[in-house]
């Protein structure tokens, strides 16, 4: 017998033995009893839970007064939002990322504008808000953490400066300016809000504690951007600041100027500029811009320039923090008047 017949026998043996050994079935034996009843599984989403939020008159304000906003936009997410260094505030993946690990581990290929996933948590969470403690700033993480008591923290994770003022920085005599782009980040509205991180130049004017300005006050990011939601095209989620909420203690105020502080606060802010203009620590002009030149200075005149390009982009003219710009923009006026 060849082996493969003979292995062939070998497989089949089990199988005609059963054959052989079945006969006729006994009758059944009692049946077991129940067994444990499993726990309920949990509900899965319908359409009609999905309407509950969506598609909804509060849902639909949201969305139209978020279409109006800057984030909206996302006019940067091409340039910044796919690099690690940048991406935690410029698109969507990096916030998550920023929120989920405190850090963002490289660049982003694909980076997306920022939408409701990146502030809240969504489902299933109830559109809890993401990154929303207290926040240790960049310029300086072993100082206190700003802490705005409310929604206003998930701001101050990208409205800060990142960078130091010139003498804490690099204290000496001298700074020197190595690139174009040199100042705080742009949008340190957190910096004034607080304010801290500015260069506290000695002069004829006081500079207030750290959060004693308007926050000290309530009037947080969340209590002038998001009022009590969207109107006549300002707060809620647009985050254009909404003159009702100055009206809470400036009754009467039909306009953001109130007793002409931002006109002040502007011409002040021109004349500093203009000034650096003159030491030849800023070049440019109205139509194409202003920007740092390259070069070294003395340490007053960069700390000068740190204070006018960052009060410049906070954008607020002295709202957010009048005694602090105030007090920033004078000293560092005074600073100039003898430099050559």
């Amino acid at each position: 017998m060849n082996t493969n017949r003979f292995f062939l026998l070998l497989m089949l043996l089990p199988a005609i033995a059963l054959m052989g050994c079945e006969g006729d079935q006994g009758p059944a034996g009692p049946a077991g009893t129940d067994g444990a009843d499993g726990s309920d599984g949990a509900n899965g989403y319908t359409p009609a839970m999905c309407l509950d939020c969506h598609n909804t008159a509060p849902d639909l304000e949201i969305q139209l007064a978020y279409a109006t906003s800057g984030h909206k936009a996302g006019e940067y997410v091409g340039y910044a939002g796919g690099r690690g260094s940048c991406a935690k505030c410029h698109s969507k993946q990096g916030f998550i990322e920023y929120a989920v690990n405190g850090e963002v581990a490289g660049d982003i290929s694909d980076p997306a504008a920022i939408d409701c996933a990146t502030c809240h948590t969504v489902h299933p969470d109830g559109f809890g808000i993401r990154a929303n403690g207290p926040v240790s700033l960049i310029w300086d993480e072993g100082a206190t953490p700003v802490d705005f008591g409310d929604n206003s923290n998930i701001c101050a994770n990208c409205h800060q400066s990142r960078r130091a003022e010139p003498m804490i920085a690099a204290p000496a005599d001298t700074f020197e300016i190595t690139s174009t782009h040199y100042g705080p980040h742009h949008g340190a509205q957190a910096n004034v809000l607080e304010g801290v991180g500015f260069a506290e130049i000695e002069g004829s004017m006081d500079y207030p504690d750290a959060g004693a300005g308007h926050a000290a006050a309530g009037m947080t990011c969340v209590a002038c951007h998001m009022d009590d939601g969207y109107a006549d095209e300002q707060g809620g989620h647009s985050w254009h600041t909404a003159l009702a909420a100055c009206q809470t203690c400036h009754a009467g105020t039909d306009d953001f100027d109130v007793n002409g502080f931002q006109t002040d606060t502007q011409g002040k802010l021109d004349g500093l500029r203009d000034r650096l203009v003159e030491l030849g620590v800023v070049a440019g002009d109205d139509e194409h811009g202003y920007h740092p030149v390259e070069g070294v200075y003395p340490m007053v005149q960069v700390r000068a320039f740190f204070n006018w390009i960052g009060l410049e982009e906070d954008r607020s003219k002295g709202a957010h923090n009048p005694s602090y710009v105030d007090a920033l923009l004078e000293n560092s006026l005074e600073a100039l008047v003898d430099e050559e």
